[in-house]
C-alpha cells in the first residue's frame, strides 16, 4: 500500500518546533528573570548590611560635637541607614520596601512572559489556519476539476453513444423519440454545467451585473417552476408549491433568481433518497422581508457541513464515496447571487432532511432600484 503523501507535514512539524522553542523560551526567561531578582535582593540585604558595619566603625570614631554633621551626611548618602545612639542599623521599612519593588517586577515578568506567549501562539494560529483552510481549498479545487471532467464526460459519452445507435440502427418511431428525449436531458445538463461555470467565473472576475426590478416573488417563483416541472419530475421530485397569501414585492433579477432557485432545486433532489423525493417550496411574508424555503427530507446537513456549504467547491460527503453528480459551485453561487440581489441566504439542519432559505426585503412603493455588480 502507497503511504499517503502529506505535503504540508514539514509545515506543521515546523509549527511545533516553534511552539516548544517558545514555550522553552518563556519558561527559561521567567525562571532568569526569578533568579536575577532574588540575587539582587539577596545582594542589596548583604550590602547594605556590610555598609551598616562600615558606618558603625565611623561612627563609634567620630567626636560627639561631629556627630551631627555626620548623622546628616549619612542620611543623604546611605538613606537606607538608621542611626539609633550608638548603634547603626538597616532601616526594616527600607528594606521590606527594597523587597516589595523588585517582586514587582518580578510580577510583571510573570504577566509579560506569557501574554507575549498567548500573542505569538495567537499569530502562528491565525497563521497556521490559514494554510490549512488554503491547503483545504486547494484540495477541494483538485476535486472539482476531477468532477467538472466527470460531469462533462458522462452527459458527451452518452450523447455519443445514442447518436451512434441512431445513426447504425433502424430504429422504430417511438425508440427514436425515446433517445432524442434522452439526448435532450443530456443537453439541458450539459447546459446547466455550462452556465454554473460561467456564472462563476463572471462572479469571480466581478464582469457579472444584477438589474433589479420590482417583481411579485409569488410570480418569479411560480414561473421558475413551472419551467423546470418536467425536469425535475423526471428525476422522480414531487413538488409542493405554498404561495403567500398576499402578493411579496420585492427587488430582484428574474433570470438570476431562476438560477439560485433552480440551484436550490437540483440540490434538494441530489440529495433526496429514492423512490420518493419530496421537496416543499413555501413563500410567506415575515415583518418586511419576504421569505422563500425550499425543504426536502434527504440526507441532512452535519454541522460541519452548515459552515461551509456556502464556500466554492464544497461537496457535502466524503469525496472518495460520493455519489452524487456536482461541481460544488451551486450553494456558492446561491449566496453570492443572492447577496447581490439584496437578499440573505440560510440553510439548517432538520431530523429528516434540510431546509434553505432566501429573504429579499419588501419593496416601497417608489423605493430606487440600484444595478449592483459584484465587488
Amino acid at each position: 500500500m502507497n503511504k499517503r503523501r502529506w505535503p504540508g507535514g514539514w509545515v506543521w512539524l515546523a509549527f511545533g518546533l516553534v511552539v516548544g522553542f517558545l514555550l522553552a523560551q518563556v519558561a527559561w526567561w521567567l525562571i532568569f528573570q526569578r533568579n536575577y531578582i532574588q540575587q539582587n535582593i539577596e545582594y542589596a540585604e548583604t550590602a547594605w548590611l556590610q555598609e551598616a558595619a562600615l558606618v558603625q566603625q565611623l561612627w563609634a570614631a567620630t567626636a560627639s560635637e561631629k556627630r551631627e554633621a555626620l548623622k546628616q551626611e549619612l542620611r543623604q548618602v546611605f538613606p537606607h541607614l538608621e542611626v539609633e545612639g550608638e548603634r547603626v542599623y538597616v532601616n526594616p521599612e527600607r528594606l521590606q520596601a527594597y523587597r516589595s519593588e523588585q517582586m514587582r517586577y518580578l510580577r510583571m515578568f510573570s504577566y509579560e512572559g506569557p501574554f507575549f506567549l498567548a500573542v505569538m501562539l495567537l499569530g502562528l494560529y491565525i497563521i497556521g489556519r490559514s494554510l490549512r483552510r488554503e491547503q483545504e481549498f486547494k484540495r477541494r479545487q483538485q476535486n472539482f476539476l476531477m468532477a467538472a471532467s466527470h460531469e462533462f464526460r458522462t452527459p458527451i459519452s452518452t450523447l455519443r453513444l445514442l447518436a451512434q445507435t441512431l445513426q447504425m440502427r433502424e430504429l422504430s418511431r417511438e425508440k427514436q423519440l425515446s433517445y432524442l428525449t434522452h439526448m435532450t436531458h443530456e443537453i439541458d445538463r450539459l447546459e446547466d454545467l455550462s452556465e454554473r461555470l460561467l456564472a462563476t467565473s463572471r462572479l469571480v472576475q466581478g464582469l457579472g451585473q444584477i438589474k433589479p426590478e420590482r417583481h411579485d416573488l409569488n410570480q418569479v417563483a411560480g414561473r421558475c417552476l413551472a419551467r423546470q416541472q418536467s425536469t425535475l419530475m423526471a428525476r422522480g421530485a414531487t413538488l409542493h408549491l405554498e404561495l403567500a397569501p398576499l402578493p411579496l414585492p420585492v427587488n430582484l433579477d428574474p433570470e438570476a433568481f431562476s438560477l439560485v432557485l433552480s440551484n436550490l432545486l437540483d440540490n434538494a433532489v441530489k440529495y433526496s433518497p429514492q423512490p420518493q423525493k419530496l421537496v416543499w417550496v413555501r413563500l410567506r411574508r415575515e415583518g418586511e422581508q419576504a421569505v422563500l424555503e425550499v425543504e426536502d427530507r434527504g440526507v441532512g446537513l452535519s454541522k460541519g457541513d452548515l459552515q461551509q456549504i456556502f464556500e466554492p467547491f464544497y461537496r457535502v460527503g466524503d469525496e472518495q464515496t460520493r455519489r452524487t453528480r456536482g461541481l460544488g459551485l451551486g450553494l456558492y453561487l446561491v449566496k453570492n447571487i443572492t447577496e447581490l440581489m439584496g437578499g440573505r441566504v440560510w440553510a439548517e439542519a432538520l431530523p429528516q432532511g434540510s431546509r434553505f432559505g432566501l429573504s429579499f426585503p419588501l419593496a416601497e412603493a417608489h423605493s430606487p432600484v440600484p444595478e449592483r455588480r459584484p465587488a
